[in-house]
């Protein structure tokens, strides 16, 4: 008997069906004290999604998450797609009049909050900048003496494990990806699952991530570098460590040396506070095989101090767009030979450089980058 071969993936949450079906029992986040299996993910997100349904969540409505890195912050982004809804990460320092304007802007059906984010929800939610009718349903992650608000913990413990139908195709919106507003109001960016799975998969690719993989991911969610290091994880089988930030460096570097990670993603204020920390006390992680930097460009000069605290690891500068995705990468080959280059375009993806007249320019002059793809 010829097997049948699996069917292409084509939604975002397809790739956590896969690896909870795969590898039920593998590690797939560390949050804290808490540890799931793809299992477990699985199964709580069934739950969340059939939560949001009985909350009269229909396909294409926005679920607002102004969440912690958490695993709560993961069911909540997988549950949403496992509803046909889409998915608007919010970071947990928006303050509630910035936060009333996107659960406005969005139409949330539901807004997902921290205990300790409940007074900037509640106070969102009275917001007379909101109009919906009626507001969006309020659940809240930990314990709250709010009357207005019901407890996640008892969402998730009465909803059906059963798997809810779909009817979401590859070009329906996945998530809406809110600008920081600071040069006006904040824009919603959409993204359809096919965008994010093209992107996805382009990353994967190129960056090498493997289901041994242990991702340290202590930047938010709601920031697309944040929030590709669990699609990744979740994508390859792999194991994501969740921190809330790097506010406490030391907390970080011993979590990097007991869970054994291999990939740290940074930013270039990190590795600035990275860096500072070495001159006090050399540091070394002989485990990590990866460090990636994005959002704003990594000073040359950081290259060998980061190859010296990192002395496994490849390095990759990666160049990307606000609230989008990646376009370029370093190979880290090239890194002492082009310390100042933006690289070459993400896997799938062309770059451009043209001038006004959008004509190619020549070597050593200046253009524009185009991005096509």
């Amino acid at each position: 008997m010829i097997e049948k071969p699996l069917p292409p993936m084509r939604l975002l949450h397809e790739s956590l069906q896969r690896s909870a079906q795969s590898t039920p029992d593998a590690l797939a986040i560390i949050s804290g004290n808490e540890r799931l299996s793809y299992g477990d993910l699985w199964r709580q997100s069934v739950r969340m999604a059939n939560a949001l349904k009985a909350r009269d969540v229909r396909r294409g409505d926005r679920v607002a998450i102004y969440l912690d890195n958490t695993w709560q912050c993961a069911v909540a982004l997988y549950g949403t797609l496992l509803a046909d809804a889409v998915f608007v990460l919010i970071n947990p320092q928006t303050k509630s009049q910035k936060l009333a304007y996107i659960l406005q802007d969005s139409g949330a059906k539901v807004l997902l909050a921290e205990a300790h984010l409940l007074t900037a929800a509640e106070s969102a939610l009275s917001n007379p900048l909101l109009q919906l009718k009626p507001p969006p349903n309020l659940i809240v992650a930990g314990d709250h003496r709010s009357t207005t608000a019901e407890n996640m913990h008892d969402v998730l413990a009465h909803a059906s494990n059963d798997l809810p139908e779909t009817s979401n195709i590859a070009l329906d919106l996945a998530s809406l990806i809110y600008t920081s507003g600071s040069t006006g109001e904040p824009k919603g960016v959409i993204h359809s699952h096919q965008s994010m799975r093209f992107a996805l998969e382009s990353l994967v690719e190129y960056l090498g991530i493997q289901s041994d993989d242990k991702i340290l991911c202590m930047l938010p969610l709601a920031f697309d570098y944040g929030l590709y290091q669990l699609l990744m994880a979740v994508h390859t089988g792999a194991t994501l460590v969740l921190e809330r930030s790097f506010t406490y460096a030391a907390q970080i570097f011993n979590l990097l040396r007991n869970e054994r990670v291999t990939v740290f993603p940074g930013v270039p204020t990190v590795y600035a506070l990275l860096l500072a920390a070495d001159d006090e006390s050399p540091l070394r992680f002989p485990h990590v095989r990866k460090v990636t930097n994005t959002a704003a460009a990594l000073p040359a000069t950081y290259n060998k101090r980061l190859q010296a605290i990192f002395p496994n690891a490849d390095l990759y500068r990666m160049y990307g767009l606000t609230e989008c995705k990646r376009v370029c990468y370093l190979d880290p080959e090239l890194v002492d030979q082009k310390p100042n280059s933006v690289g070459r375009a993400i896997p799938g993806t062309e770059t451009l450089l043209l001038d006004d007249d959008h004509q190619p320019v020549a070597t050593g002059k200046t253009g524009k980058l185009y991005v096509r793809g």
